[in-house]
């Protein structure tokens, strides 16, 4: 199920916020390493643009955005194949007591943001130009 990052429900703590960045920037340098030797990541940049853990920090969300119209099913699918070894590198270099288990997400706010600017732009270029008003109606 993809979703919006921003959407999730409830405040969250500050420490949940540092947690959920520092697993976003630890994970993105295992995936510009490419150590995980996935075919169907071999070549494909995905940007991780948001984690979100839960209060209990068993679970995090990890949102993610391939680039250059690869099909987001497939690096899913292999995120999913590799969780375990990111989970590994993970564990080392995170700095708190339990490493969550990662479940990845399709980040769509980018596709959400560009069709409302869509759709504005359609909405702006089908009304009719503002009628200047006349004088006589004035008086």
């Amino acid at each position: 199920m993809s979703r919006s990052p921003s959407s999730t429900k409830g405040s969250k703590s500050q420490r949940q916020l540092k947690v959920g960045e520092e697993i976003r920037h630890i994970l993105s340098n295992i995936l510009i390493r490419g150590d995980l030797h996935d075919p169907d990541l071999e070549g494909v940049s995905v940007i991780l643009s948001e984690v979100s853990i839960s209060p209990d920090f068993s679970n995090a969300r990890v949102y993610f955005t391939p680039l250059g119209g690869t099909n987001p099913d497939l690096v899913k699918a292999a995120l999913g194949r590799v969780a375990h070894i990111m989970q590994h590198e993970l564990s080392r270099k995170l700095t708190t007591r339990r490493c969550p288990k990662l479940k990845f997400f399709q980040d769509i706010s980018f596709e959400t943001a560009g069709r409302v600017g869509q759709l504005i732009e359609e909405n702006r270029t089908s009304l009719p130009d503002p009628v200047e008003p006349d004088e006589e109606t004035e008086k």
